[in-house]
């Protein structure tokens, strides 16, 4: 049984493409560092034994060592349909970036005319308890605003009031989870507003421990991603305030858009908790091509180092998606 256990973690670790062969030392090593950082037993040779087949594969993967925390990775191009990802069926904390499944929620029932973008809702402030002293965290009406403008200070600013504004106005978590089974999106599950979210911090360590309650996968949020840019669940105007919003977002300077070239258009959205950075976005080159890309890294020693490693990955993501024109990755095989 822990045997198989193991099989499935390994598994699930792999980069998408990535089939079996002879291992190199450095695969070997990031392998063995991955062990380390979550507690399982040290892979023995015959356990498994990746060949990476591109240098792009091996950059990826070195970068997202485990050695010092877990980190997940999941990236598609839209215009080919290749996918790279590394844990990307493992779940991590979403912190803010849960505000793009929010916004989505929110603008689905603009678009059915449940409510407008005009209309005021109140921010939702909240007041000081005691951490888990309460199932949910007291919060108290704040001043009133359109939607449009918490919309904008949720995805822009990370404002936590304005978005447990419209996380009341859709119905709370349960909504955005019924909206992420509508549009297929497996593997998400909000469970609690952001002000208790906030408040309950730090419960686990989420870079030695895996907490389902208000996490995603990297490739569920590279479907989230996928597709609200092609237009499959809102309307193309709540489809571009959502997108062109996210262009404009002024947190995370250093993770995503850090190392990328000012040629390239950014619309992403942060998260921070407790030992935990993520940044996920859609990355749109100079010849239109548009790469989806979901970042979770935990540990690490200090929020520096890994707003950091969200930077150096992303830009990996992007070098190796751009190396090539799209045409090599639609023919390639593996």
């Amino acid at each position: 049984m822990k045997h198989s256990i193991i099989k499935r973690i390994v598994a699930s670790l792999t980069l998408a493409f990535v089939a079996t062969g002879p291992a190199h030392a450095e695969e070997r090593a990031f392998l063995t560092s991955f062990d380390h950082a979550l507690g399982t037993e040290v892979r023995t040779p015959q356990d498994y034994t990746p060949d990476f087949k591109t240098d792009f594969e091996r950059t990826v993967a070195n970068l997202a060592a485990g050695d010092k925390g877990r980190i997940g990775v999941a990236a598609l191009d839209l215009s080919s349909g290749k996918e790279i990802a590394i844990l990307g069926d493992q779940r991590f904390p979403m912190a803010s970036t849960s505000k793009i499944a929010i916004a989505a929620t929110f603008l689905e029932g603009v678009d059915q005319g449940r409510w407008s973008l005009t209309s005021e809702y109140p921010l939702m402030v909240p007041q000081r308890s005691q951490p888990f002293s309460s199932a949910t965290a007291p919060v108290h009406k704040g001043s009133y605003l359109p939607a449009s403008q918490l919309l904008n200070l949720m995805l822009t600013r990370s404002s936590n009031s304005a978005t447990d504004a419209l996380l009341a106005v859709v119905g709370g978590p349960d909504a955005v989870n019924a909206w992420a089974k509508r549009a297929g999106i497996g593997e998400f599950e909000l469970t609690r507003d952001i002000a208790t979210l906030v408040r309950d911090d730090g419960e686990f360590d989420p870079a030695a421990h895996i907490d389902h309650r208000d996490s995603a996968t990297p490739r569920a949020m590279v479907q989230l991603l996928t597709g609200l840019y092609q237009g499959r669940w809102l309307s193309s105007e709540s489809r571009n305030l959502l997108i062109n919003t996210m262009e404009e977002c002024r947190t995370g300077k250093r993770r995503i858009v850090a190392d990328m070239p000012s040629s390239v258009t950014v619309a992403h959205k942060t998260g921070s908790l407790h030992n935990t950075s993520s940044d996920i976005g859609l990355l749109t080159t100079p010849d239109g091509r548009t790469i989806a890309v979901a970042i979770y890294v935990t540990g690490q020693g200090s929020r520096l180092n890994r707003e950091r490693r969200i930077a150096s990955i992303a830009r990996a993501v992007y070098d190796g998606y751009t190396s090539k024109p799209a045409s090599y990755w639609v023919n390639a095989k593996y």
